[in-house]
């Protein structure tokens, strides 16, 4: 946050591997947060022999990126279960990959596809310094701008039946939610508390959004609404960047933990009767942040974004696109690594869309994670250990 402003934003980072929306100097920020700090630990750096095991890039990598194959054992970045020995690396060219917006001036980001997969809505500062909401179809190129003011604009998300759009903004001062019917002109405000609320995701069935608040004293909190009654609202636990489920009452969300390295991992939690349950830890790092969770169609997957810190507090040296099975196996790297890549979000057809910097600016790419075979077969697992849950109470926890 630019805290004055508040929150999460930082004026334009110049830098070609910022990731120039709202993400990254959010996580920044939080690094100041007691109980919250994301880069309190920096990971050591690795060493590297004469061949390396990242990927050449060709110069016409916007075309054919070379990204890096996937493993489902534990010797990767993330960690997994069960343990396995380590699949032989093979660089592999994923021709599924397209760009899907072509920004000459400014950036693209937070994509979010419509229930029908023909559209989609994003954060674009192509026109103003400040970002605004536009609608584009997936493979067109025109694009309709939906918003239009001075504040910033960002964190679209489509309700289910197509017709509204829930973003963030700080328009009134402060951040809140706000909506948007595609058949009128003017957003509703829906919150309007003291301190900040960012980064709305709706409901299966369309009648409620949770987000996340920081009130002006505090740790940041995951709040449910009415979408058409927003003075009805409950609290809900601690986290961050909260995703709902498109099949169950179940949301995922980020959270770090109140000790060690304070990395932020992936969590559950189910609604039983409005109220939560026990909340589950899905996948988690000891050197990376695990951020922005978002649902597969089929409820059965997370995708999430990786991040890392470099000497600079605005730049990571790495951030990627990640899937993972709901029950924390099979965690896939989707990206190379040779690029920013930030805020994955799934569309009906099971594509992963996500802002990446690939191209020079940043802009939205998506690709199909079904398409990266693993690129030989493992050895059946020995020792099987139970996936790794935290030790610190969500209550206790951002």
């Amino acid at each position: 946050m630019i805290i004055p402003c508040p929150s999460m934003y930082r004026s334009r980072i110049q830098s070609g591997r910022a990731r120039l929306n709202i993400l990254l100097p959010f996580i920044v920020a939080l690094s100041t947060t007691p109980g919250c700090s994301l880069f309190e630990k920096k990971a050591e750096p690795t060493q590297k022999s004469k061949q390396s095991d990242a990927p050449f890039v060709a110069p016409d990598v916007d075309r054919e990126p070379m990204l890096a194959s996937s493993k489902p054992d534990a010797t990767g970045e993330l960690g997994s279960t069960p343990i396995m020995d380590e699949v032989p690396f093979e660089p592999r060219t994923i021709r599924s990959l397209r760009q899907h917006s072509f920004a000459a001036d400014g950036s693209d980001s937070d994509a979010c596809v419509s229930p029908d997969g023909h559209s989609m809505v994003f954060a674009s500062t192509r026109h103003n310094l400040a970002p605004d909401i536009y609608a584009k179809s997936i493979d067109g190129v025109a694009v309709t701008q939906l918003t239009s003011d001075p504040s910033w604009d960002v964190q679209p998300a489509y309700s289910p039946d197509g017709s509204r759009v829930a973003f963030s903004s700080n328009r009134g001062g402060n951040w809140n939610i706000w909506v948007v019917n595609l058949n009128a002109r003017s957003p509703i405000q829906i919150t309007d508390e003291p301190g900040d609320e960012v980064h709305p995701s709706w409901s299966a069935d369309g009648k409620q959004l949770v987000y996340c608040r920081l009130p002006p004293r505090g740790q940041w909190e995951l709040w449910i609404t009415e979408a058409d009654s927003p003075a009805s609202r409950r609290f809900i636990g601690y986290g961050l960047f909260p995703s709902w489920s498109p099949v169950e009452n179940k949301l995922a969300f980020q959270r770090a933990r109140s000790r060690g390295s304070r990395w932020f991992s992936i969590w559950t939690v189910e609604l039983e009767g409005g109220e939560p349950g026990y909340p589950t830890e899905i996948a988690s790092s000891p050197d990376t942040a695990l951020i922005t969770p978002v649902w597969s169609p089929d409820g059965r997957r997370l995708a999430f974004a990786s991040a890392t810190k470099s000497d600079s507090p605005t730049v990571p040296e790495q951030s990627d696109i990640f899937v993972v099975n709901l029950d924390g196996t099979n965690k896939r790297n989707l990206t190379d690594g040779h690029s920013a890549n930030f805020a994955p979000t799934w569309s009906s057809d099971g594509r992963v869309y996500f802002s990446s910097t690939r191209g020079g600016a940043e802009t939205i790419w998506s690709l199909n994670p079904d398409d990266i075979p693993i690129t030989a077969p493992a050895k059946t697992a020995t020792h099987q250990h139970p996936p790794r849950v935290s030790d610190v109470g969500l209550a206790n926890d951002a």
